[in-house]
């Protein structure tokens, strides 16, 4: 797998808490590189009967994913719907549109 492509990980926090006592949420991007995969056929119609819809899947090296639930590819945000550790070094985040 090549990895040509940059992807942005994005981990939301806690972040600070305001004058009225409400916390505001903060993001943390970090910045690294993916191989793409598209959606297989059996795999996008299964994920559509359950209400879900796989636009792309991502793969990168495992070391580098901390269970974030966002990332940003080429400008569009997607939301992590299913991870998969295809073997030791690579993890499949599959995604769908924010």
């Amino acid at each position: 797998m090549t990895y040509d492509y940059e992807l942005t990980l994005i981990a939301k926090t806690s972040g600070s808490v305001d004058s009225e006592g409400i916390p505001t949420p903060s993001e943390s991007k970090t910045v690294v590189y993916c191989g793409l995969k598209s959606i297989g056929r059996s795999e996008f119609y299964a994920a559509a009967a359950s209400g879900l819809s796989p636009e792309l899947t991502f793969i990168i090296h495992g070391y580098e994913y901390s269970g974030q639930t966002e990332v940003e590819f080429e400008g569009v945000r997607y939301i992590v719907i299913r991870t998969y550790a295809a073997d030791f070094e690579e993890v499949e985040l599959t995604c769908k549109k924010a």
